[in-house]
């Protein structure tokens, strides 16, 4: 099998991975606050519930990328996470007690910290000008993944029976469901993953330069004698020689990266430039307002609309497709347009979504037909810039960032949006009744970031030596 094929198997593993991600969030979602009640939880045991498996990947992140940094491998490490989703999925299966529930997901949440060693290895396996899509489509398959998710609930709110002294019914059955797809995916994991030599653009240098200097010692050996050679090498012009050396430093320095990515490495100064500031602020603002309007969405479709499981459940599985579509449109575009121009376009389909739904939303009037019209438009709006964001602010911050400490990077990069994803829901549950507070904060939010990149926008594209590296690919 060539390096081509391992790494098609390998990017179909890691959109299985994302999927499971998704799926399990589409099962224990829908149960876990009537799971909680059984133990007598109090109402805000379901925000802790939810937050700690982020909290625990907003942690592990950084731990992970750094490993894989150094290790230059992320099987073993998706290997190792995995064992954690296992095991807290099965804790969340045996239950006894409220605490149990709270720290099943607090140890599931650690398996989510391997994706930040996925993307790391992601942007090191991909060249910057397929890197969009290739991340498009696996944010696909986590989107794909909550699409079906509700799908396998109908048949596990069936279950009643019991397995050894363990009681599975519809809210033990997701946690024993998701632990046997965890151990199904060790197996798909060892058999098809595979460590493929990165092809990124720097990494393309080094191997180049590798190959012309094992030519060069090559073609000494065989023109025999030590005279020779240096006869052959005296016939070499100085601009030759020049280069040669140039390229024989270049070969040491990337030697070097290889065996210490984080030699002569800072952080602060990694992380704090202009356009990496904003890029992080982008995936903050993104996850915040969409967990926020997550929270939101139920209540406020069971005040206005009074939307019941069905009415919700055929509307979260039709803004999946949505978002699905959307994930492949943006694969597409993105081999057409560069990715700041499509972070822009996203950002300016989510102010105009969220001024909507302060104009339509805040006070409904019109009657029953306006008003659900007025919010489906809102939420399509604001689904449709969903991907251009994502996809964008993913992809430059690989382009901007040192690919050999990528899984870092990325760990950093996620943590940030774990942040988001506690704080969103935390400030949309107590303002479900005060929507103008709530979306004017969000509308705030963006309209910050919009200008931000605007401000940024020549310095938001890939580096200057990688653009010129590709002109002359494609000129060759």
């Amino acid at each position: 099998m060539d390096n081509h094929q391992k790494r098609n198997l390998t990017f179909y593993t890691i959109g299985l991975i994302f999927m499971l991600s998704g799926i399990e969030y589409a099962v224990i979602l829908p149960t876990i606050w009537r799971y909680l009640q059984i133990f007598e939880a109090p109402p805000y045991f379901l925000g802790l519930g939810l937050s700690a498996f982020s909290l625990s990947g907003l942690l592990t992140g950084p731990l992970f990328g750094l490993w894989s940094d150094r290790s230059k491998t992320t099987k073993s490490i998706i290997l190792f996470s995995n064992l954690f989703e296992i095991a807290g999925n099965f804790m969340y299966f045996i239950g006894y007690s409220k605490w149990l529930l709270l720290c099943s997901r607090l140890v599931a949440g650690v398996g989510a910290g391997a994706g930040s060693s996925i993307f790391g290895f992601l942007t090191q396996s991909t060249r910057p000008e397929e890197r969009a899509g290739v991340f498009a489509a696996i944010m696909a398959c986590r989107q794909a993944g909550l699409l079906v998710g509700p799908a396998f609930n109908l048949f596990l709110r069936l279950c009643d029976f019991k397995l050894g002294p363990f009681i599975v019914n519809k809210y033990t059955s997701p946690g024993i469901f998701m632990c046997l797809l965890w151990v199904l995916l060790q197996f798909v994991v060892l058999a098809l993953y595979r460590d493929v030599p990165p092809i990124s653009s720097e990494g393309g240098v080094v191997m180049v330069e590798m190959k012309q200097a094992q030519d060069d010692e090559e073609e000494v050996l065989l023109l025999g004698s030590d005279e020779e050679s240096v006869h052959t090498y005296r016939a070499v012009n100085s601009d030759q020689l020049e280069t040669s050396a140039s390229s024989e430093l270049q070969l040491v320095h990337g030697a070097s990266s290889v065996s210490d990515p984080y030699k002569n490495f800072s952080a602060s100064r990694e992380l704090l430039r202009e356009e990496v500031v904003v890029l992080l602020t982008a995936q903050f603002i993104t996850l915040f307002n969409q967990t926020a309007l997550e929270t939101m969405v139920t209540p406020l479709t069971q005040r206005h609309f009074s939307f019941g499981e069905l009415g919700n459940s055929l509307m979260y599985s039709l803004c999946g497709v949505e978002v699905i579509l959307g994930f492949f449109f943006v694969r597409w575009l993105s081999r057409k347009v560069a990715d700041r121009a499509m972070l822009a376009v996203g950002l300016v389909i989510c102010c105009t979504a969220c001024i909507w739904c302060l104009i339509f939303l805040c006070n409904p009037r019109g009657g029953y037909g306006w008003e659900l019209s007025a919010f489906i438009i809102g939420v399509f709006l604001q689904l449709l810039g969903l991907p251009f964001v994502a996809v964008s602010q993913v992809s430059l911050f690989s382009k901007i960032t040192a690919e050999k400490t990528q899984g870092f990077s990325q760990g950093i990069r996620r943590s940030v949006g774990g942040l988001a994803t506690i704080l969103g829901p935390l400030w949309a549950g107590g303002l479900t009744e005060n929507l103008y507070v709530m979306l004017g904060m969000m509308l705030a939010l963006l309209i910050m970031i919009t200008i931000m990149t605007v401000l940024s926008y020549d310095r938001l594209t890939e580096p200057r030596a990688v653009q010129c590296a590709q002109s002359s690919d494609s000129g060759g």
